[in-house]
């Protein structure tokens, strides 16, 4: 039985403006997950409200939407097996305050006291969820 999966990752705005992705590419790399497509874009409001539309509505939409707007995304498709559960793990906790250290958010995000938290990458949180936004990203794959 294989639990070979695949996920999408976003460098944020924040992670690239900051100079790390390839510090967050690496980390992928290093915990054994292959690289399937990386492209450096400018996401579109279109794109963004595809891949949020469950938070349509609600009050941090619209900073959120303005947020990833605000800069280039690093896209990413990666590999490997339970690699959604994986890179979550990798991540580290949603508020990069209290995300623990050895994770993504909690070696290198902080709370920049804005209205959005700018936690530096996204991660597909399901299997349903990767197809639904590796198709949204990525429609080729």
């Amino acid at each position: 039985m294989t639990d070979v999966q695949r996920s999408l990752v976003l460098v944020k705005p924040d992670g690239v403006r900051r100079g790390l992705s390839g510090e967050i590419l690496r980390r992928i790399e290093a915990k054994g997950y292959t690289l399937v497509a990386v492209e450096l874009r400018e996401a579109t409001e279109e794109i963004l409200a595809a891949h949020y539309a469950e938070h349509e509505g609600k009050p941090f939409y619209a900073p959120l939407v303005e947020f990833m707007l605000s800069g280039p995304v690093l896209a990413v498709v990666i590999e490997g097996q339970r690699c959604i559960e994986g890179f979550r793990s990798l991540a580290g906790a949603t508020d990069p305050t209290t995300a623990a250290p050895g994770t993504i958010r909690g070696d290198l995000g902080r709370d920049w006291g804005l209205a959005v938290q700018q936690n530096l990458v996204h991660g597909s949180d399901s299997e349903e969820s990767a197809a639904r936004e590796i198709g949204i990203w990525f429609p080729s794959l």
